[in-house]
């Protein structure tokens, strides 16, 4: 796992440099909605994912019950937020909202109109195989079905979705079959019979190295493997699976690792992780896993509830980037080195598609204690970040600044697993990595990427 401690030789390559995998246009939706003008005539900002993700944050406390979610038009580069009963001190603070840089919609469902309707939807209508999540841009829950919904559990799914209003909700089936993504053989991270990938290397609340995964992985095994059969080298110190999550944090056996803060993307590159963010529907992300390598897409629904064979998974985001198994605890992560979720499971494939789940990383830190950074600062790293304090929300850790896990690593240190996961070749800065195999995914640019710098690939 080339991720997982000091490489050889790693060209390390800036987070802006990575290019989308065929990202799709964005749409904005007309339905029940109408956009709000500027009293003062402000437009729009234009603003990067996590800086719109965090203006969301704080424009959500300041509008109160006015706030109705928010979503991020990756063309425009603008932060959209919906609002509901524009009228008196509600006006007043919209303006407000203009001004720090945000569009305004008004739309026709609350928060709290959302949340209860997906009250119901678990109250009657938990069976496995189905999901839903809060869609900004729609105003709307979306409910999937996957392909084993079928019968008088379909017809309940459906009728629950009625019973709410029109207006509430939307339904769609999906072709595959939602569960989660470990699977034996590949290699990644090892453990009891099963493959799974590791997310992000973290420093744990007492100083010592450790990462993140999903928790059906940690409950799945203890001890984990950087082979299939081998030794183990880690050890899992907290797994929640299925319930409020699915993240495990696994701690390295030897306190001495160097686990740096990146992520390999493969041909001997890797993406630097400052920070941890939150998820911002409309936001383009890339998924990192053992089986199927780099993939984008975007962000589609938060709050998601998933309702796998296993149980109930709550609080997950909902994306349309593809998976497939043996991917599950891999990294999803932005473009400006964001740490973004886990990978948690999903339906189809990466030649179909489909659905699927991440773990946000932001609750995942809260939950255990554990700050993103390089083990090899020591408590400095938690020092500096607050181990275990507001590393889950949204906040920068500072961890890859503070603790030098974003420094580049020259072409005589070691490649380590990312020889494994890329193309099985040594690329060190400058070298041609164009045609080579990105862990199942080919990289298809022949142009633009044989100084180094920059990594191109096509397709879901």
């Amino acid at each position: 796992m080339s991720h997982k401690r000091v490489p050889k030789r790693k060209a390390a390559i800036a987070v802006g440099s990575v290019a989308a995998i065929g990202a799709a246009a964005l749409l904005l939706p007309n339905a029940m909605a109408s956009q709000t003008d500027a009293a003062d005539g402000a437009a729009p900002k234009t603003l990067k994912a996590t800086a719109a993700s965090d203006l969301a944050s704080q424009l959500e406390e300041l509008l109160g019950d006015a706030f109705a979610g928010s979503y991020y038009d990756a063309d425009k580069q603008q932060l959209i937020i919906n609002v509901v009963d524009v009228e008196g001190d509600n006006n007043n603070v919209i303006i407000q909202a203009q001004k720090a840089g945000a569009a305004v919609r008004e739309v026709e469902n609350s928060i709290a109109e959302l949340k209860a309707g997906a009250q119901t939807l678990k109250a009657e209508a938990t069976i496995p195989g189905t999901a839903w999540s809060v869609d900004p841009r729609t105003n709307k829950i979306q409910v999937t079905a996957d392909s084993t919904v079928t019968g008088a559990n379909w017809d309940t799914i459906e009728s629950t979705v009625q019973s709410l209003g029109a207006g509430m909700a939307t339904i769609k089936k999906s072709a595959g079959t939602f569960k989660p993504l470990a699977v034996e053989g590949g290699d990644a991270i090892f453990g009891g019979g099963a493959r799974c990938s590791l997310g992000f290397n973290v420093v744990t609340g007492d100083g010592t190295p450790g990462f993140l995964t999903a928790g059906h992985c940690g409950v799945a095994a203890a001890e984990w493997s950087e082979e299939e059969g081998g030794a183990p080298v880690a050890t899992v110190e907290a797994a929640t699976f299925p319930g409020d999550g699915d993240f495990a944090l696994v701690k390295y056996d030897d306190p001495a690792t160097v686990a740096d803060s990146t992520v390999d993307v493969g041909g001997g590159q890797t993406v630097d992780i400052l920070q941890a963010a939150e998820a911002e529907v409309g936001q383009q992300v890339f998924r990192m896993g053992s089986t199927t390598g780099l993939n984008d897409g975007e962000v589609t629904g938060l709050d998601a509830t998933v309702n796998y064979p296993e149980g109930t998974v709550t609080g997950l985001i909902q994306t349309n980037v593809c998976a497939e198994p043996g991917d599950s605890g891999g990294s999803l992560f932005t473009q400006d080195g964001s740490a973004i979720g886990l990978t948690s499971g999903g339906s189809g494939d990466c030649t179909v598609g489909g659905e699927t789940f991440f773990q946000p990383v932001t609750t995942a830190l809260a939950a255990v204690g554990a700050t993103l950074g390089a083990a090899d600062a020591g408590a400095g790293a938690g020092d500096e970040a607050g181990a275990g304090e507001e590393a889950g929300a949204g906040e920068e850790a500072g961890a890859g600044e503070e603790a030098g896990a974003g420094e580049e690593v020259g072409a005589g240190e070691e490649a380590g697993a990312g020889e494994e996961a890329g193309a099985g070749e040594e690329a060190g800065l400058g070298e041609e990595v164009g045609g080579d195999e990105l862990g199942g995914v080919d990289d298809q640019a022949t142009e633009g990427v044989d100084d180094g710098t920059g990594l191109e690939t096509e397709g879901h």
